[in-house]
């Protein structure tokens, strides 16, 4: 029986040994987060269609611009966040969504959010609703229609935020992206609207 107990001590021993002899295993390493990404409109516009479907199905967009975020680096024909406004004729209302690629200040949150219903009495001359078919150009071919007007200002203006704003007027026969130098339509002196269904380029504003 002593035998046995001390070969059994002996051999626990050894295992032991083995295994403190052993390499310990590097840590597995968490892999990196990639770095949030602008992405063009028309991408929002669809991502935020398929969630305001939800809302009401005979939803139409009226209303949408993009939104420049500090945190993520901007690149040309793409922004960080989206916002668009969607109206139901049958309900008479309307309401906000947004898309950003990140959390960020002005209430934006990471993927699709929701704003609250307002009251929507129909069509203006300068505000109409369009239907999503008719968006088959996208925000990076625009900027690029776009910049060949305007590349005489952009090489005058270096580095100058572009921002972009699709909208049905009378004045087109389609929705239009508006190409817009500065961050804002309101503090710009130079944008350039290009047809968003043909991709044709339409009207500079000065």
């Amino acid at each position: 029986m002593k035998k046995f107990t001390l070969f059994t001590a002996c051999a626990c021993f050894l295992l032991l040994a083995a295994c403190s002899s052993e390499t310990p295993q590097p840590a597995t390493k968490k892999a990196e987060e990639k770095p949030a990404e602008p992405v063009t409109g028309q991408r929002a516009l669809y991502q935020m269609y398929t969630a305001a479907r939800g809302w009401s199905a005979d939803i139409q967009p009226l209303r949408m611009n993009s939104i420049l975020l500090q945190e993520v680096k901007a690149e040309p024909g793409k922004a960080a966040a989206w916002e668009v406004t969607f109206t139901s004729q049958r309900l008479s209302k309307a309401r906000n969504y947004t898309y950003s690629v990140i959390e960020a200040q002005g209430n934006l949150h990471k993927g699709v959010f929701a704003g609250l219903d307002q009251g929507w009495s129909g069509p203006s001359r300068t505000n109409k609703p369009f239907l999503m078919a008719a968006v088959k150009i996208d925000t990076d071919a625009a900027y690029q229609t776009a910049l060949k007007k305007g590349a005489d200002y952009d090489k005058k203006n270096p580095g100058k935020p572009i921002t972009f704003v699709l909208e049905k007027t009378d004045k087109y026969p389609d929705p239009a992206w508006r190409v817009v130098w500065g961050e804002s339509v309101g503090t710009s002196n130079f944008s350039v609207y290009v047809d968003a269904s043909t991709g044709e380029y339409l009207e500079t504003m000065r």
